[in-house]
């Protein structure tokens, strides 16, 4: 019998436009000492894809037209047909790279085979919404001679961070970069995780704090200031909230991490009732603040979630969802006592004539850095299987 082991050696988490590695050990299992028979395999190939499923009840996805081969009604036994059991459209491919052919095997050896792909820099995210899911896996196939072909599959999740294509323009010149007289010098080469790292610490740096004035028909609610409107998934989205001046007495506040998932016009079901948008709340922050001065928000935005993108079929964006509830009579502030000594309680009113109002501001959500982000993932990096 032969064990065939792949591991993705540096996690389950990749930018597009990287390049991932994989080792794949095939080790035949039977003991030297009770079997000398030599296993043998016809060979074994490797490819990645990214399967796009929709709600077709809410989209319609473009037809083939011809321009890319139906695999289908391939052979299974004898053909490499990595998409075959998938659900949904294949939206990317790699071309399959053989690892092998015709390898034999004593009992007790084992062989190593490392397979590398540059994943497209136009690669669409891992993603799993209302409407659209695209999912990612590194597929690999061997074949006995004369038997069928089997297929091992990784999942993995691929993170866009967008304005990566030309590493060049991101390299530092000679004459800019420090340099040290006592050391040789050394070239070091760029790599797209370096720059990546760059571009993200520039965008959600704190370029410093915008204020917003939050009023109704009745006067001012509150004052907002926000440290910065972009930010990487796994970053918390702090905020300060002012009541100090305020002419509208404010009883409660919440907000919400909301992502908004919009289709395209062109890929909606024309004959659906359903919205063409969909929302999903992440993270929330409620608080009761009457008679507060100031106070604080804290959204964590979770590691698991999906980066603003855009793709032919779906747009993602993200925003905080406000929801004030004022009174619409002024509320009478408690009489502090005539002596330090004395303790007095504030009673509020039996009932409370109030109004909501709701406001959603749109916010910036980046990737970050996918070793991070591997570091919760609940893709396993390891698939074995026997033949």
């Amino acid at each position: 019998m032969l064990e065939v082991t792949a591991n993705l050696v540096r996690g389950s988490v990749y930018l597009a436009g990287e390049e991932i590695e994989c080792e794949i050990t095939v080790y035949n299992t039977l003991n030297p000492s009770r079997s000398p028979r030599v296993e043998r395999l016809a060979w074994a190939s490797a490819q990645i894809l990214c399967q796009c499923s929709v709600s077709e009840s809410r989209i319609v996805l473009p037809v083939n037209d011809g321009s890319e081969p139906d695999q289908s009604g391939l052979p299974s036994s004898t053909s490499f047909v990595p998409a075959r059991g998938e659900r949904g459209l294949t939206v990317l491919s790699s071309k399959p790279k053989i690892l092998f052919c015709d390898l034999r095997l004593k009992p007790g050896e084992a062989r190593l085979f490392t397979y590398r792909e540059k994943i497209p820099s136009d690669a669409p995210p891992s993603y799993k919404g209302q409407a659209v899911k695209y999912s990612y896996k590194l597929t690999i196939g061997t074949q006995r001679l004369e038997s069928h072909t089997q297929l091992m599959r990784i999942s993995f999740r691929v993170l866009v961070l967008y304005g990566l294509n030309d590493l060049s323009v991101y390299a530092e010149p000679e004459e800019v970069a420090p340099s040290n007289p006592f050391l040789e010098p050394r070239r070091r080469e760029t790599t797209l995780l370096d720059v990546a790292m760059q571009v993200l610490s520039t965008a959600t740096s704190r370029k410093g704090p915008s204020y917003y004035n939050i009023t109704n028909a009745l006067g001012k609610v509150a004052r907002l200031c926000l440290f910065k409107q972009a930010y990487k998934i796994g970053e918390d989205i702090v905020g300060l909230f002012d009541f100090t001046d305020a002419e509208i007495p404010c009883v409660q506040f919440s907000v919400i991490l909301q992502s908004e998932e919009q289709i395209s016009d062109e890929c909606k079901q024309k004959t659906s009732k359903a919205q063409s948008s969909s929302v999903v709340s992440h993270t929330k922050h409620h608080e009761f603040c009457l008679h507060t001065q100031k106070t604080h928000m804290s959204l964590p935005i979770p590691l698991t979630a999906t980066p603003s993108f855009i793709t032919d079929i779906v747009c993602l964006r993200w925003r905080l969802h406000f929801e004030f509830v004022t009174s619409k009579n002024l509320i009478p502030d408690q009489a502090p006592p005539s002596e330090p000594t004395e303790s007095c309680t504030w009673q509020g009113p039996e009932t409370l004539e109030v109004e909501t109002m709701v406001w959603d501001m749109p916010i910036k959500v980046f990737a970050t850095n996918p070793v991070h982000a591997s570091s919760v993932s609940l893709l396993k990096t390891t698939n074995v299987i026997c033949i």
